[in-house]
């Protein structure tokens, strides 16, 4: 599998990432370990991973439990130097740390907790999941309201954590460090801050990024671009609205959506279950079978086209899932099928 650089970091890493926030709910850990065996087999090195996780739910007691099972399979196989390890800091949070402050001193014990977990030394990508200041993630960007922000004291900030993450860096336990549903503005002022400190840029930004969800496109995707940042796209597949799997009232056995519903939940994916999402989900889908590709493939290949640096994470609850993924990733998307989606994408703007 070809490989690329984070940002400007000097953290290599495959071309696809393979996500692993079902680890220890959804995926036991022996199916956990089954899959990190085939992504590394099929030349996926690089994994993701986050202090919270696993979610859907995400619970107190199973906070952490992700990263164990990855720090379990790292001490069993000795994979450790084969791979590269992306973790997350979750921030202020009531379940994760008692609503602890999200400050320099929660990013130096948190950065060693994750260690601990992992079983390992170093940590090659570490990122912030979500901004202190508000985000407008999961569909809170149709309410998003940043009136009540305060720029000193988020700059105040920047500066604590972005101290505790160079700490980090030079004491080895950091190779690169990244943010997670972030904007433009945020992934610029960390930038500035970064450069006026002397401190570690951001090398990536996890944010939400498919055919269905394309908020990226424009001033992110130019930020990104100037500053030299690499996407890493969660959800290429829409939380598997894009495979069809829901179509006309469907709520398979196991699936994301009804395993939310079964344990509280909406089962809405997110928000991304609506009636115009499945609208534009079956179209992509009869836009992938009229050109002879699976949608799952196609939409992966898709985000390799695009004009700017990305890193798709996958993710899967079983490993035929995996398995049938990892079938379709060394196709390269034909421009005609790339100019379908486009025209899909102009019929079916954020369709969620």
């Amino acid at each position: 599998m070809e490989r690329v650089t984070l940002g400007g970091s000097a953290v290599e890493v495959s071309r696809i990432c393979l996500g692993t926030m079902t680890f220890g709910n959804q995926t036991d850990e022996a199916g956990g370990h089954q899959q990190m065996d085939m992504a590394l087999e099929a030349g996926m090195t690089f994994l993701d991973c986050a202090e919270m996780y696993p979610v859907n739910p995400v619970r107190r007691e199973t906070i952490g439990v992700s990263e164990e099972i990855i720090g379990r399979w790292l001490a069993r196989t000795g994979n450790r130097d084969r791979v590269e390890i992306a973790t997350k800091i979750t921030g202020p949070s009531q379940m994760v740390r008692d609503g602890a402050p999200f400050d320099g001193a929660t990013v130096r014990a948190c950065i060693d907790a994750s260690l601990r977990r992992l079983q390992t030394d170093r940590i090659d990508l570490y990122q912030l999941h979500w901004p202190v200041r508000g985000s407008y993630g999961f569909r809170q960007n149709w309410g998003f309201d940043p009136s009540g922000q305060d720029k000193a004291q988020t700059l105040a900030h920047m500066r604590d954590v972005l101290e505790a993450l160079k700490e980090a860096v030079a004491a080895g336990k950091l190779r690169a460090v990244g943010l997670s549903n972030e904007s433009a503005w945020g992934l610029t002022r960390w930038c500035d801050v970064a450069d006026a400190m002397d401190a570690p840029r951001m090398a990536a930004i996890q944010n939400e990024y498919s055919p269905l969800y394309r908020l990226y496109d424009t001033d992110l995707a130019e930020v990104a671009v100037n500053e030299d940042v690499t996407l890493l796209s969660y959800s290429p597949l829409a939380a598997g609205l894009l495979t069809g799997k829901y179509a006309e009232g469907a709520l398979p056995e196991g699936s994301r959506a009804a395993v939310d519903k079964a344990t509280g939940g909406q089962g809405n994916l997110g928000g991304r279950k609506t009636g115009r999402g499945l609208k534009a989900a079956a179209a992509y889908g009869a836009l992938a079978a009229e050109h002879g590709w699976d949608v799952i493939h196609m939409a992966i290949a898709w985000q390799l086209t695009r004009p700017f640096k990305v890193v798709p994470i996958i993710g899967a609850t079983t490993t035929d899932q995996l398995r049938h993924l990892i079938a379709g990733l060394d196709r390269d998307l034909p421009d005609e099928l790339r100019r379908g989606i486009e025209r899909l994408h102009r019929a079916h703007p954020l369709p969620y």
